[in-house]
Order: structure tokens, then C-alpha cells, then sequence
């Protein structure tokens, strides 16, 4: 036994070394503030309101570089973790990166409407796409050394305001990837599956959204959810007991359970009607929440593609 000890200390001691090594490396790894000069100004819409925003700019920069932008109601204090994981390979190739809250959530001015709806043929509207053409506008005549080219891509509902911003895009919109992004909350995608409500993940979700400005876990009583909501009783507890009507979304499953007007009115594929900007959809064969929105999104464009920009890409 004690002959199997040196073998054993001595791949114990590299083990170490080797561990050591790979994490002197991950503290020499350049953090955000090395590599990018970060600023936050509030852009204005046309409306009057201000929408809180990150600028990142290379530090290292040569010329003039394009501007990835992504838009989420999340909160974008967080955003510069990313660049040594999501958005790496992009930060070593060399991007201007901007991040927004959207309007009304952390700090950006305004009402936050879930999944508000394209404004179609209302040009005094506002919605997601007149915010993202506002913005891309003050960016390129603002932020230093950009060369007028802007893309989009995010996950889910950042996909689907990357979407929403290629309905009416601005001239300087180049290029767009919305990954799993939602297309039709009662046919498909988050709230309803052909219909049929999604409790737990409708109210969840919810009350998380619009719940105040920021994102806020709904607080359950214990630890088994299940039991909590088996021990509900009628959903109409939900306001009588906890929501007391103050949560939008929720009265609107209350309001409209079957596909009425409301919900048509909030899907975009009826928007979908040309390719305006090369668009890369992206879905997951086993994504619970929107693997029909990036279909139903590529087979709306499909239809209008005369110019071979739509794509669809689709993993595990």
C-alpha cells in the first residue's frame, strides 16, 4: 500500500500545479474595463422619453467598427459579463456593443407593455421597433468612430424585440438574429401551447414582469409549487388573494382565454411581409418555451424572400 503512495502524491501534486496555472490564467484574462470603454447616456425617443443605455467601445480600436445592439427588459447592469461568455467570440473579433432596457423597465422612462404590439398603420404610435429605429439613429450620429453598420441578436424576449426592430428598420439596421423568439403567445409560444394555458409559467412570469420596474420573483410560501397551487382553488384567487388586478398581463388571460382579437393584434407575423434585413433565426428542437416563434417567424419571411436573407437555424 505505501509504494502506491508516490504515484498517487505525485498526480495529486500536478494536479494542483495544473489547476493553479488554469486559474493564474483566468485572472490574467483581460476583464471589461481593459478592453472597452464603457459609457451610459439616456437616449431619447420621439416621444419625449429616455431609454437607459451601455456603450461598450474597444479600447484597442483602429477604424471605424460596426455597433451590435441588443434590447431586453432583464436589466443590462450585468451586460459586461458577457463578453467572456455569450458574446466572446464577437468581443475578440472586434464590435462596438450597446445594451438597452427597454422602455419602462430598470432605467429606462416610460410604460412597460408586455409584448407590445406592432403599431401597423398608426404612424403616431410608439412600439418596439419605433424605439430600436430611434435609438440606432442617435448611435450612429453619436457614439465615436462607428461605420454606420448596426446588428441585433438575442434570446427569447431579446429575440423577439431583435425581431421586432427589422419590421420598420432603420438604414443602418444591416443584419438581425432572433433566437428563439416568441411570434404568437396563445397559438405557440410562451403563455398558451395551441391554446392551452400555462399556469404555472403565465403567472410566474407575470408577476415577475410587472411587478415593478426590475425583476421580481413571485414569492411562494413553500417549497412544493405544486402544492401551492393545488391548494389555490379557483384561479380567480390569484387577483382575490395575491394580485389584487395590478398585474396587466394576468388580467389579460382573464380577459381574453380564447384567440380574440387581443391576441391576434399581439403576434407580428401579419407584419412579416418582406425581407427587409438578412435575417438568421435561431431554435432549439427541445426549447419548453418558443420553438414554434422562430419557425412561424422563417416561414412568414420565407414567403416575401426574393433575395435569399432568410435563414433558419435549428440545434439541441
Amino acid at each position: 500500500m505505501k509504494r502506491a503512495a508516490a504515484p498517487t502524491f505525485i498526480f495529486a501534486l500536478v494536479s494542483l500545479l495544473v489547476l493553479a496555472t488554469a486559474d493564474a490564467r483566468l485572472q490574467q484574462k483581460p476583464g471589461p474595463a481593459d478592453r472597452f470603454e464603457m459609457s451610459d447616456v439616456m437616449i431619447p425617443m420621439r416621444d419625449g422619453k429616455r431609454l437607459n443605455t451601455k456603450i461598450f467601445v474597444p479600447r484597442n480600436q483602429t477604424g471605424p467598427l460596426p455597433i451590435i445592439f441588443k434590447r431586453t427588459p432583464y436589466g443590462i447592469q450585468g451586460a459586461a459579463n458577457n463578453f467572456n461568455a455569450y458574446y466572446k467570440a464577437l468581443a475578440d473579433e472586434g464590435y462596438i456593443f450597446v445594451h438597452q432596457d427597454i422602455r419602462g423597465k430598470f432605467g429606462s422612462e416610460g410604460d412597460f407593455v408586455m409584448q407590445r404590439p406592432a403599431r401597423g398603420n398608426d404612424r403616431s404610435a410608439i412600439d418596439e421597433g419605433t424605439d430600436t429605429y430611434d435609438s440606432i439613429d442617435w448611435l450612429i450620429k453619436n457614439v465615436r468612430n462607428n461605420n454606420g453598420r448596426v446588428g441585433m441578436l438575442g434570446v427569447s424576449y431579446d429575440g423577439w424585440t431583435t425581431i421586432m426592430g427589422a419590421i420598420e428598420p432603420h438604414p443602418a439596421l444591416k443584419a438581425i438574429s432572433p433566437q428563439a423568439s416568441p411570434a404568437d403567445m396563445w397559438l405557440g409560444d410562451d403563455f398558451h401551447h395551441n391554446g392551452a394555458f400555462r399556469l404555472s409559467y403565465g403567472f410566474e412570469y407575470a408577476a415577475m414582469m410587472e411587478s415593478g420596474k426590475d425583476v421580481q420573483q413571485f414569492s411562494f410560501d413553500r417549497y412544493d409549487t405544486f402544492d401551492w397551487y393545488l391548494s389555490l382553488g379557483p384561479l380567480s384567487n390569484i387577483n382575490e388573494k395575491y394580485l389584487k388586478g395590478k398585474i396587466p398581463t394576468w388580467n389579460d388571460y382573464v380577459a381574453h382565454p380564447d384567440y380574440d382579437d387581443f391576441w391576434k393584434r399581439q403576434t407580428m407575423i401579419p407584419h412579416l411581409t418582406s425581407v427587409k434585413v438578412p435575417t438568421l433565426n435561431v431554435a432549439g428542437w427541445w426549447d419548453q418555451e418558443d420553438f414554434y416563434g422562430p419557425i412561424a417567424i422563417y416561414d412568414a419571411l420565407e414567403k416575401h424572400d426574393t433575395q435569399g436573407m432568410n435563414y433558419l437555424v435549428v440545434g439541441p
